[in-house]
């Protein structure tokens, strides 16, 4: 049985699953509270992002995952991991910098997600992965829609009950 589709079809569903999650659960909440209380729960969720590190493990992905795609998924997400403590940081204790710092993470955390799919497509097929195969098929999903819900956080009009 060829196994190849595995990956993109259950990131797929991924995608389409926690959408509607953010769309139908988090969204409605998120419009009536602040930014501080909406970008909260997105930036603890975005500080697991340590996990990539997992795959520069030996044995926990095969040694023939490329290089490439392994040092740029690991440091990438501990990039981002880093930033969503920094902005959390900023944003719990109320600092001017919180809304710089939201923007910086977002786009950085973006941006990473986006390369690691395009580096994992040309360099990372779904046996090399072993068991960081949950990273591509439940965490990219997961992360990238929060990522697009961030956005929209950031990009909505301020009220008076928002920081």
């Amino acid at each position: 049985m060829d196994t190849t589709i595995f990956v993109p079809l259950s990131a797929v569903f991924g995608l389409v699953l926690f959408g509607l999650a953010v769309r139908w659960y988090y969204w409605p909440w998120a419009r009536r509270v602040s930014l501080k209380e909406a970008a909260t729960p997105i930036l603890l969720l975005h500080m697991i992002r340590y996990e990539g590190l997992g795959f520069l493990v030996p044995g926990v992905v095969s040694p023939l995952l490329d290089p490439t795609f392994a040092h740029s998924a690991a440091y990438g997400d501990l990039t981002a991991a880093c930033l969503a403590l920094l902005a959390l940081v900023a944003l719990r204790f109320e600092s001017a910098a919180a809304r710089p710092l939201l923007w910086i993470f977002a786009l950085e955390g973006f941006v990473d997600l986006l390369t690691a799919v395009g580096l994992g497509i040309k360099h990372a097929q779904g046996g090399l992965l072993q068991t960081m195969y949950f990273i591509p098929t439940i965490g990219v999903p997961l992360l990238l829609v929060t990522h697009v819900a961030l956005f929209f956080l950031l990009l909505r009009k301020r009220s008076a009950t928002q920081a």
